[in-house]
């Protein structure tokens, strides 16, 4: 199984392939629009900004499950998004992450790379406080654990790197330009 052979949903209800993004290095996002880390979308913009043209593609996909921090339909979200933030990549209908309801990409991208902190900043503190509420066995598997997790994503298609929300987006920016 490759990331190829996966289809997603468009915010009017069609389907994309991720074929279609063969040859593109891929940054694969859960997201949130009241979440403490939607001030990312700026870092994100910027990053599609500075490498689009070089083959980057960042691909969004808003989810409600942790706290509800994602309310609204498709299109208030992307409304919000673009006028908040001015986010320019491409931005996917709302899906769940985790449980028997969880999107197939995710589920494989969950499946294929493990959890490795969240690091120690204070917000690190507080998000293993709330994440280890909802699940005690959250250190031991590969289970999204909050908004704007990352998953990067070779020309190729295969998974090279996983970012927790809690990783700064400059730490980001130097993986996906060392990929480029």
């Amino acid at each position: 199984m490759s990331i190829y052979d996966f289809k997603v949903k468009t915010m009017d209800g069609g389907e994309v392939s991720l074929a279609d993004y063969k040859g593109k290095l891929l940054l694969i996002v859960n997201t949130a629009t009241g979440c403490g880390f939607t001030p990312q979308y700026d870092g994100l913009q910027d990053l599609y900004e500075a490498h689009q043209a070089d083959g980057l593609e960042i691909l969004d996909f808003p989810c409600n499950q942790f706290h509800e921090q994602a309310p609204g339909d498709d299109v208030d979200i992307h409304s919000f998004c673009t006028g908040r933030y001015g986010i320019t990549f491409p931005q996917f209908s709302k899906i769940d992450v985790l449980g028997e309801n969880a999107d197939p990409l995710f589920k494989y991208l969950s499946e294929n790379t493990q959890f490795e902190g969240f690091g120690k900043s204070p917000m690190s503190l507080i998000l293993k406080g709330v994440v280890k509420k909802m699940d005690k066995d959250y250190k031991h598997n590969g289970n999204v654990k909050w908004n704007f997790t990352k998953f990067l994503i070779s020309r190729e298609g295969e998974i090279i790197a996983r970012f927790e929300p809690t990783l700064p987006m400059d730490e980001v920016t130097k993986k996906v330009e060392e990929a480029l």
